[in-house]
């Protein structure tokens, strides 16, 4: 399965689809990239007159990379047209350090940390352009087919 096809097989869709592209994938880990757009949905009213780009949708997007491309990945083998992942985030610690502001692109990069009984553990960071720390943690998920 290439990038593109893990893409596609994402239960996502715009607005809601965080991941532009995937630029490396292994059983090991995935990075990719996303840019946002200035009239994403969330500017308007995260903050008045000053956007940034909240907490909760950082953190959407290192799970879409992160966890989610990459648990595809590993259960390429068992989806089909008949059989699509079924994804459920299970926990979360993440720290952030800088804010992402609207046309910003970010990099998340992701390390396994196990995946076994269907539950995903990665270590999870995110870059801005200038490759200075946004936020990184850990992200753990359930992927069913």
């Amino acid at each position: 399965m290439n990038q593109k096809q893990i893409i596609k097989n994402l239960p996502y869709k715009h607005p809601f689809l965080f991941v532009d592209e995937l630029t490396e994938i292994s059983e090991n880990g995935v990075s990719g990239n996303y840019t946002f757009k200035e009239n994403a949905f969330f500017y308007e009213g995260h903050f008045k007159g000053n956007p940034i780009t909240p907490g909760v949708i950082l953190t959407e997007v290192m799970a879409q990379i992160g966890v989610v491309c990459l648990g595809i990945y590993l259960l390429k083998e068992e989806i089909s047209s008949e059989k699509k992942p079924q994804i459920a985030l299970t926990s979360n610690r993440i720290d952030f350090f800088l804010p992402v502001l609207p046309n910003e692109k970010v990099t998340v990069i992701s390390e396994k940390e196990y995946f076994r009984f269907n539950k995903l553990k990665c270590k999870v960071t995110m870059m801005n352009s200038k490759k200075e720390l946004v936020c990184r943690g850990t992200i753990s998920g359930m992927i069913l087919i």
